[in-house]
């Protein structure tokens, strides 16, 4: 379902009726100015395949923020938030991106997808640099390659989410300090992500618990597969006592589905076990240790808190694209330094940014436009009364260790080519 933010309550409309005289005569630039504008973002990513049911959420949690916190932000603007349909695809996100244009926008997000995130970067650097006067903001909420904001890195593109390495660092801190990790099993999607995660896990283990063995390593087809009991009897045959995946949607959820079959119940080691539909599959297998690493978790309270339960009321669907909330209240903040809704000042006022988030301070890194945050290692279990209730299955997922910002960072080679 969506919903537009042109629906404006009786509420809103005598709040904006009551703007103070001297609001309404503010010089252009200023945030009084800012009030009356709309700032509508395009959201491209699969609404349809094998990860529609992922795509559906992450537009709805978009959607949500975007409504939640219209003219809340400091530069007091409204936001409005449209879904294109990409269908996960390099190619099709260029036509999303085009369609996107041809319809005015100036805001673009995407995330599921390292490769479709390349190809939007690439373009959305190139429409800028042919079309003075008309540039884009590419916002990045979940493609998580480390590339894009190392060498293929540009002066247009955010990553609200932690990449690859950045994840990996905070995951293997956690679990160099588990004394069952021996013989560990990769398995991940064969494309940039899952190759990376293989990748950055036997390097960071290998620094911090040389004694860790990989007994296995599997890259299988993105969004392919239909039965993963081939690779759950190698896992088994391995003798591993570990899995680690950067898998996720379908592909994860099968994965669980054929581990809860075969009987096999080892500690994982996940980027996405929350991600919808696969939280379901868990719950099928009862407890498990199943552990997630994230820069958010289902169980905040405050704003966010609030914000999921009104989710899940709603849209009976579960609230965990914490970037949407993170997106939303950078853009507000940057447009109020400068003043302006227009993405060549925006863009320049995002860099360096740091805001409150709902987990202390996050700071958009200037060199490479890679939001620096705090991490989370949470743990799949029953939940007790209060806490999130994840697909309504009875079970959650809970904190059991926070990591400052400076524990996930990874240096990185971007050479900012900014515009003159």
């Amino acid at each position: 379902m969506k919903f537009s933010m042109k629906q404006v309550t009786v509420a809103g409309l005598v709040a904006f009726a009551s703007v103070s005289f001297a609001q309404q005569a503010a010089p252009a630039g200023s945030t009084g100015a800012l009030r009356d504008q709309t700032v509508r973002i395009a959201f491209m990513d699969p609404l349809s395949g094998p990860f529609a049911n992922v795509g559906q959420n992450q537009l709805k949690s978009w959607q949500f923020a975007a409504e939640q916190l219209s003219g809340k932000t400091p530069a007091g603007v409204k936001f409005e938030v449209v879904g294109f349909d990409n269908k996960g695809s390099p190619q099709e996100s260029l036509n999303t991106l085009k369609a996107a244009i041809d319809q005015g926008f100036r805001y673009v997000t995407q995330g599921n997808g390292s490769g479709a995130a390349a190809a939007i970067l690439d373009a959305v650097s190139k429409h800028n640099a042919r079309n003075p006067g008309k540039e884009l903001i590419y916002l990045n909420y979940a493609a998580v390659d480390p590339a894009l904001t190392n060498d293929k890195c540009d002066y247009w593109h955010f990553r609200l989410d932690a990449d690859t390495s950045m994840k990996m660092e905070a995951l293997t801190s956690f679990m160099k300090d588990q004394p069952s990790v021996k013989n560990v099993y990769l398995i991940n999607q064969n494309y940039s992500h899952g190759q990376q995660v293989n990748s950055y896990f036997k390097d960071a283990i290998k620094r911090k618990r040389p004694d860790v063995k990989v007994v296995g390593e599997e890259l299988h087809p993105l969004g392919q597969v239909k039965d993963f009991a081939p690779y759950v009897a190698k896992i088994k045959q391995a003798n591993a006592d570990t899995i680690v995946t950067g898998s996720w949607g379908q592909d994860l959820t099968l994965l669980v589905k054929a581990l809860n079959d075969a009987g096999l119940k080892i500690p994982m080691y996940t980027y996405y076990a929350g991600v919808t539909g696969t939280p379901t599959a868990l719950a099928a297998g009862g407890e498990s240790q199943v552990y997630v690493v994230s820069y958010g978790h289902a169980n905040h309270k405050g704003e966010l808190g609030k914000m999921g339960e009104e989710f899940k009321k709603k849209f009976n669907d579960d609230y965990y694209t914490y970037a949407t909330y993170n997106g939303i209240n950078l853009l507000g903040a940057a447009m109020a330094k400068a003043g302006s809704t227009d993405p060549v000042k925006v863009a320049k006022a995002l860099e360096g940014l740091q805001v409150k988030s709902f987990a202390g301070d996050v700071t958009m890194r200037a060199s490479d436009h890679q939001l620096q945050q705090p991490m989370f290692i949470t743990k799949w279990q029953k939940a007790k009364p209060g806490e999130a209730n994840i697909e309504n299955t009875g079970f959650t997922f809970v904190p059991v260790k926070q990591m400052d910002p400076y524990v996930s960072s990874t240096p990185t080679s971007c050479q900012m080519k900014r515009p003159s």
